[in-house]
């Protein structure tokens, strides 16, 4: 049995069954890659962390059903994601009357020692990864996972063909996954 059909397995006992041990399962599988990818775009553990838990308790409220047709399901989990982050950042900037202040030193955390190192490891590897793409494709992944620009906004302000942005993103994300599963990434 493939990965690929435990997610769908998992995903459709929290759906149709309110199995909370198949959740726990996919949060366990799948928490630190929403935690830094969460991070890598918001550049806040605060922020990221507040995404894990809207991630994981929309998927366990069906706000945003998965339609295994249109693709993996890690690839829709981090959409979710992506799409996560820029309401969070939009709220923080909506209500942010008072400058941040940096209390990571006085922050007491669950987080190992182990936990961390194995999230900037993750981290360093998607850096490492997203560096070995084409130039192109390296602009439209920053553009639209990181900046949060729609296709329709990258292909207006770089000018580039609607399809062309689809296709960069599509063979970004297909080389990404593979050099992400030979760093030993779970890409599943």
């Amino acid at each position: 049995m493939s990965q690929e059909v435990k997610d769908i397995d998992l995903y459709l006992k929290v759906i149709n069954e309110r199995d909370s041990a198949a959740l726990r399962q996919l949060y366990r599988k799948y928490e630190k890659l929403v935690y830094s990818f969460s991070f890598k775009m918001t550049g806040n553990t605060e922020i990221a962390e507040e995404v894990i838990q809207e991630v994981f308790l929309k998927l366990w409220k069906e706000h945003a059903p998965y339609n295994q047709s249109k693709g993996k399901f890690s690839s829709w989990l981090l959409t979710m994601t992506r799409n996560a982050c820029l309401d969070a950042l939009r709220k923080r900037k909506r209500h942010e009357t008072v400058e941040y202040i940096e209390k990571d030193s006085m922050q007491v955390t669950s987080e190992t020692p182990a936990d961390i190192v194995e999230w900037k490891e993750k981290g360093k590897a998607i850096q490492d990864c997203i560096r070995s793409l084409k130039e192109d494709q390296q602009r439209i992944v920053h553009l639209f996972y990181f900046k949060g620009l729609t296709q329709q906004s990258i292909s207006k302000s770089t000018d580039t063909p609607l399809g062309t942005v689809k296709g960069r993103i599509r063979l970004a994300l297909k080389h990404l996954h593979g050099c992400l599963k030979g760093k030993g990434g779970n890409t599943e």
